[in-house]
């Protein structure tokens, strides 16, 4: 390889200099460039953590260009699930709606219908932004039951479920919607709408009558079924959830709350979502990290909260993550096949990516 003495540099013009070869500057990591002392304006070393040139500019070292290595990282993003509505003298509420799920993994389906999305090609060395949605509150019947709140992945955004309805609230459009409530004093019987390609509508109540069963919140693979029969009828059963292999095993997430019921049988629920309430008996609440919907509760009880959301990454090997404060992960760059993944499962902050 060719060598170029710098100090003879200037006593040629810079026209009549040609270099045959690749001109080789020293490579060290960030660590070592960052503890480098006595450095001369106009100094240039190669990053080999970023893949990038540095010059020192007097003050500090500049990167010539953004990192040169990228990864491609798949995700599935799952929403905070979506409270169970209460039922109170006046009717039985609605289960609570799974969040939104988005899905880049594999032939894995995302929420709604929708198909899986395209992975997220990220620069090394950089910070992206991961929050995890809260499952929304549950509340009595006389109270207001909430929405989930949104999970995000850099550029994707998951959004909350919606709650579902009670005696005088609506049930509200979310990733999956709340189911209808059966209440006479303003909720209506209609559930709610979900979200493109995230999840699906909540169920309706059986009628509009102080002993009609509320319906089922949607989940992310099926509409909540409707409240069943009249007087003292089975609450409708939440929606499905979808099964994910991001992590290397299939595992079901994002079911819809089962609706309330003034009879002996509330509403089933699966994957994560949580039981309606019988006559008498609150909500079950929504699991955990899996974004499932609250269930609602039977006649003179409560709905319960939703599930909280999760964010799971997935890129090759030949990378690390780094998961900054604020973000809860036990599992960083766990191995799986030619890949590693990550679960985070509570927070807001950021992460980064290396070379292994």
């Amino acid at each position: 390889m060719s060598k170029v003495k710098v100090n003879e540099l200037s006593k040629h013009d810079a026209n009549q200099i040609t270099l045959n070869d690749p001109v080789k500057f020293k490579v060290l990591t960030t660590t070592q460039i960052n503890a480098l002392s006595g450095m001369e304006e106009g100094e240039v070393v190669y990053d080999s953590v970023l893949g990038t040139l540095k010059v020192y500019n007097g003050v500090a070292w500049a990167e010539l260009s953004d990192s040169t290595y990228t990864v491609a990282v798949d995700y599935l993003c799952i929403a905070g699930g979506g409270a169970g509505g209460g039922s109170g003298t006046g009717g039985n509420g609605g289960g609570g709606g799974a969040g939104g799920y988005l899905n880049s993994y594999g032939s894995d389906a995302s929420g709604g219908g929708g198909s899986n999305l395209d992975s997220q090609t990220l620069n090394v060395g950089t910070n992206y932004t991961v929050t995890i949605g809260a499952g929304g509150a549950g509340a009595a019947w006389n109270g207001e039951a909430t929405n989930g709140s949104n999970s995000v992945f850099n550029t994707a955004t998951a959004t909350g479920g919606g709650r579902g309805g009670d005696y005088n609230t609506n049930p509200a459009i979310g990733g999956s919607g709340g189911g209808g409530t059966s209440g006479t004093g303003g909720g209506s019987p209609t559930g709610a709408a979900g979200t493109n390609n995230q999840g699906f509508a909540g169920g309706n109540a059986s009628g509009t009558n102080v002993s009609y069963a509320g319906g089922g919140g949607g989940g992310a693979s099926a509409v909540g079924q409707n409240g069943q029969g009249s007087s003292n009828g089975d609450g409708g059963d939440g929606g499905a959830g979808l099964a994910g292999t991001i992590t290397g095993s299939a595992v079901s997430r994002g079911g819809g709350g089962g609706g309330g019921s003034d009879g002996s049988n509330g509403g089933d629920a699966t994957h994560g979502g949580g039981d309606g309430g019988a006559t008498g008996t609150n909500g079950t609440a929504g699991t955990a990290n899996t974004g499932g919907g609250g269930g609602a509760g039977g006649h003179s009880a409560d709905g319960a909260n939703g599930g909280s959301g999760v964010v799971i990454l997935r890129y090759p090997n030949t990378f690390d993550i780094t998961v900054g404060a604020g973000l809860t992960c036990s599992d960083a760059n766990t191995a799986v096949g030619s890949d590693k993944y990550a679960t985070i499962t509570a927070g807001n902050g950021s992460v980064s990516f290396a070379v292994a």
